[in-house]
């Protein structure tokens, strides 16, 4: 695939993995394996709130095809099919969920050195076409979003943005909820080896007037171990500790504490992945 300005979708992928990833109030286990044909199982077991889930993953890639398989606690199954090159600096993707029929959806990504090109069809009686682009550089881009509903002939969404990404630091704008909002983000990396990220991000709705600061930042105490921690204006502080105790298995506790309303107990999350 060509080097060149990053998808729309990753405008603030830094900022998001910082303030986003592993946060979770939910007690999670997995666990993979893989065969000698290439085939990797994954099981995995969950529980929120006193609610219980799981499902079954199945993974096989060969050359440039990778084909998944998910089968979870009530039956459904999802599965894709990813083949990459067919043309060159392409990547075609088509899913479906079962018993869901309407699901069915057929992407094209195309990745050039000065632009991205993604575009998504819905295969179903009313579907919505859903295309992004970016025009630059891996350092500067413009990019837009829209979805389409061939029925109504109507645009049900439109985005637009800019994203700046530096080796040390970087940050975004983007317009969403058809120009209602807006958010801006933006990273640093407090060293040279990477090993601290300060991050901080606003998003502001127009109609409402309603504003949210986070603020958040990750540290690497060791190869083995990362602590985050994240705070909003609305008082919401969560935390996140991962340690890898073997190769590509992971250990990660989470929490999160409303610092607004003392008397609510905290809420903790624990997760355990094993990987071959």
């Amino acid at each position: 695939m060509s080097k060149g300005p990053e998808l729309f979708s990753n405008f603030a992928r830094v900022a998001g993995e910082v303030l986003t990833k592993d946060y979770s109030t939910e007690q999670r286990f997995s666990v993979a394996s893989q065969s000698d044909t290439g085939v990797t199982l994954i099981s995995t077991a969950a529980k929120k709130g006193g609610l219980s889930t799981g499902d079954i993953a199945a993974q096989y890639k060969y050359k440039n095809t990778a084909v998944g398989l998910i089968v979870d606690t009530a039956s459904n199954i999802s599965t894709s099919l990813t083949v990459t090159d067919i043309l060159p600096s392409t990547k075609a993707i088509a899913s479906w969920r079962y018993p869901d029929y309407n699901s069915g959806k057929i992407e094209v990504q195309y990745l050039h050195k000065h632009a991205s090109f993604t575009t998504a069809v819905g295969l179903n009686k009313s579907p919505s076409v859903d295309v992004s682009a970016t025009i630059g550089t891996p350092y500067v881009a413009f990019g837009t979003n829209a979805s389409y509903k061939l029925e109504s002939g109507a645009f049900t969404k439109y985005d637009a943005g800019v994203s700046l990404t530096k080796p040390n630091f970087g940050g975004s704008v983007v317009l969403t909820d058809k120009g209602d909002a807006v958010k801006v983000s933006y990273f640093h990396h407090v060293d040279e080896l990477k090993k601290g990220t300060a991050v901080g991000e606003i998003t502001r709705k127009f109609s409402t007037n309603e504003n949210t600061l986070t603020v958040g930042g990750s540290y690497t105490i060791d190869s083995l171990t990362t602590v985050k921690a994240k705070l909003n204006n609305h008082g919401n502080l969560a935390t996140v500790l991962q340690h890898e105790f073997a190769p590509k298995s992971f250990l990660t506790i989470s929490g999160t504490f409303d610092a607004l309303a003392m008397q609510k107990l905290p809420k903790f999350g624990l997760s355990l992945s094993l990987r071959p």
